[in-house]
């Protein structure tokens, strides 16, 4: 994690953006992309007239803040587009970036009246957002609904201590090749191509993630690429050359 920020500066990473979040009336859910990834799918689509009715339309420009952390939660949201970044600024002013939301993710309910983290827009994002208490009127009217959210959220807990466990053990090579496959399953299953993996953020963002400097970040990308692991001519457009040998490389470790 970097050491560059302090506790009273702007997380590293925000560009000082001052346009507002642009909120629009939601237009149905028909033909969203990310419905099929979000707590949504977790009701018919004949019963998502009140979700709808519920729904407004949130769009950030890349380097625009959803939510800071210590702030009353008054929304939650479904990520359709775009992608964001969790920080932590730590007491000691280290950064850290808690993870990485892409369309279909939940940022939702939890047992906290406040933000844990402040949450970034990496590149041009679109939400759904529902008033809190709504959603949680919407969670009691619909039990699928509420049962999709619960789903949800011991998915991420899961995957959360998951990721802790692992990067305990691991060499920071090790780390590296484990986002890269991570990052492609969920790209994957939201239409991206099954070997190539899109990354928005910067590599402080990674480092700041994973525990390790940029400079470390830096060197384990160009042995990747040394060692044909990866190929890359643009750092934000990465090709899995040998998926299996990164997965080899990563269990490794267990």
């Amino acid at each position: 994690m970097s050491n560059r920020a302090s506790p009273q500066a702007p997380p590293q990473g925000v560009r000082g953006h001052t346009e507002a979040p642009k909120r629009e009336p939601h237009v149905g859910c028909d033909g969203c992309l990310a419905r099929h990834l979000s707590v949504c799918a977790s009701l018919p689509q004949e019963e998502t007239r009140d979700l709808e009715a519920a729904a407004g339309k949130l769009r950030l420009p890349a380097g625009a803040t959803l939510a800071r952390e210590g702030a009353p939660r008054r929304e939650v949201y479904t990520v359709t587009s775009g992608m964001l970044r969790q920080v932590r600024v730590l007491a000691d002013g280290r950064r850290l970036v808690a993870g990485f939301l892409q369309a279909g993710d939940f940022i939702g309910l939890t047992g906290s009246t406040l933000h844990r983290h402040t949450i970034e827009a990496i590149s041009d994002t679109a939400l759904c957002a529902f008033p809190l208490q709504g959603m949680r009127a919407l969670c009691e009217r619909h039990p699928e609904l509420g049962a999709g959210v619960l789903d949800h959220a011991f998915h991420a807990l899961d995957a959360s201590e998951t990721n802790q466990m692992a990067l305990a053990r691991m060499t920071p090579l090790e780390r590296l090749a484990g986002f890269l496959l991570d990052m492609a399953r969920r790209q994957h299953q939201r239409g991206g191509e099954e070997d190539r993996v899109e990354l928005p953020m910067t590599r402080a963002d990674i480092g700041d993630h994973l525990g390790l400097t940029v400079e470390t970040v830096s060197r384990s990308f160009t042995r990747l690429r040394r060692e044909d692991f990866v190929h890359f001519d643009d750092p934000h457009h990465i090709e899995l050359r040998a998926p299996d040998r990164l997965r080899a490389l990563v269990q490794s470790t267990g």
